[in-house]
């Protein structure tokens, strides 16, 4: 799964999500990618699912480019912990989504397959999205 080899600061704060994206926001590499539509964080293991249903989808064909990683600790507290006592440890790395971040972009295949895969991408992510392609340069479909 992915997370960060080495961070500056082991605990953060939790942080805002207010805003869109400028960065990440254009297709980059791929014909066509996944966009975000809403806020939130995305866990590793949900950039993960989502990879593996896409690379599976395409099979042997295409290439996949993953835009976004899991660079923010989210620490808990054990259950029935009492109140205090500090900050609980690093359990998950999440990504920071704001609306309009490009998620997973692919090329090299059929836009028909490409769309089915990147639709069963979206299913295993908690954030709404879309389609875009790069001959449109709008929501496809």
């Amino acid at each position: 799964m992915l997370a960060p080899k080495k961070v500056k600061w082991r605990k953060v704060q939790k942080g805002r999500r207010r805003g869109t994206a400028w960065r990440g926001c254009a297709l980059a590499f791929g014909d066509l990618g996944l966009q975000s539509l809403g806020r939130g964080w995305l866990s590793a293991r949900q950039i993960e699912a989502a990879r593996v249903a896409l690379t599976r989808s395409i099979k042997r064909g295409g290439r996949v480019w993953v835009r976004v990683f899991p660079d923010k600790p989210v620490t808990k507290k054990p259950a029935e912990t009492r109140m205090g006592k500090g900050k609980g440890s690093p359990e998950l790395w999440v990504a920071v989504i704001k609306p309009g971040r490009i998620l997973f972009e692919v090329e090299g295949i059929q836009p028909a397959g490409a769309r089915q895969a990147l639709r069963l991408a979206a299913a295993k992510l908690s954030l709404p999205t879309r389609l875009i392609d790069r001959s449109q340069g709008l929501h496809a479909g």
